[in-house]
């Protein structure tokens, strides 16, 4: 295969999944400098890929336009003006099978992500559980480039570098001292989400010497944010002030992220930011563990009094009970995590 070759990389959705092929795509481009990458996603999350060379994003308006199967007929056929020469698939969902079924009629090659399904079954199975550690997301993303004969080694990857903030921006980081601490309290299942009360003591003990930026979106989360930026000093909720772009300047700033299993670890860590991730009924053996960061900075809800874990991938599914599974993660052992980061 010629190293001019011009891939197109599809994943639509969600945010940290989409966030999480950054790395690989970065040590695509350092063993392959002269491949050509189109980008299929959102339209919001372009600016993640804004420092990879030679990477142009291409979206998929499947609300819009690329809406149905006959929208992404309509979406082939704007992609085939590309000349693409292979496709690699890395959502593996109806949408990119159906272009894929297009693009195979089309006569191209066309690599697809094997999820890992039957594994990740027997992880989270209630019964006759398999614990063990599973192929991460980043290296199922890398082995469908090396079925399209871009083998990969993802220790080739950088990180991206700090991004110059915008004036109002700025403004948000003026009062207060000490490190920057960002802080992302929910996740999209309760399943993976650290009590808020307890969230409040970590807040509450950090917010004395140090500036906490709050990470979230919708209404629900936007005031609970807010009524934590009253209610503590030195305590600032960015929802609703910062584009995304904005966002993303904002975390390759910070000196240390706390986040669930969620989105805005996997963005902290493309910035090699320390990040602290809290887990519930997931776990970090089904691979989605953000990249690059220390296994140490895990905190995990203890399987001694919770022996199902992980209960599901997405967090989504919890026995009777495992809704208490975060609470045997103190607020004293995260902080002392945080300060011990902080420290060095």
């Amino acid at each position: 295969m010629s190293a001019s070759k011009h891939l197109l990389v599809i994943r639509l959705s969600a945010m940290g999944d989409v966030a999480m092929t950054v790395p690989v795509l970065s040590a695509l481009k350092k063993q392959y400098p002269d491949v050509q990458i189109t980008v299929l996603t959102r339209d919001f999350l372009k600016p993640l890929f804004s420092q990879l060379p030679n990477v142009d994003v291409y979206v998929a308006d499947v609300d819009g336009k690329h809406k149905g199967v006959f929208g992404l007929r309509k979406l082939y056929k704007e992609l085939k003006v590309l000349k693409i020469d292979a496709v690699a698939d890395l959502h593996n969902v109806l949408r990119s099978n159906i272009l894929k079924t297009y693009f195979k009629l089309g006569g191209f090659q066309f690599a697809q992500i094997d999820k890992g399904r039957t594994e990740k079954k027997a992880l989270t199975a209630l019964e006759n559980k398999v614990f063990k550690p599973l192929k991460t997301t980043h290296q199922r993303y890398a082995d469908v480039f090396d079925a399209l004969n871009f083998p990969l080694n993802l220790k080739d990857s950088s990180f991206l570098t700090k991004r110059a903030l915008s004036e109002k921006t700025e403004k948000l980081l003026e009062s207060g001292n000490g490190k920057r601490i960002g802080i992302a309290p929910f996740a999209a299942f309760e399943g993976k989400m650290y009590p808020l009360d307890l969230m409040e003591q970590v807040i509450s003990q950090l917010s004395q010497t140090n500036k906490i930026l709050l990470f979230g979106g919708g209404e629900k989360e936007q005031k609970q944010l807010e009524a934590w930026e009253k209610q503590f000093p030195n305590t600032v909720s960015i929802v609703g002030k910062l584009r995304f772009s904005e966002e993303l300047d904002l975390i390759s700033n910070l000196d240390m992220m706390l986040a669930m299993d969620s989105g805005n670890a996997h963005l902290a860590s493309l910035f090699a930011i320390p990040t602290v991730t809290l887990w519930g009924v997931t776990h970090p053996y089904a691979g989605f563990y953000p990249f690059g960061q220390d296994i140490e900075n895990a905190l995990l809800a203890d399987r001694e009094k919770f022996p199902l874990i992980p209960t599901s991938v997405y967090g989504n599914k919890m026995p009777d009970g495992y809704s208490e599974a975060m609470r045997t993660i103190l607020p004293e052992d995260v902080l002392e995590k945080i300060n011990t980061i902080i420290e060095k």
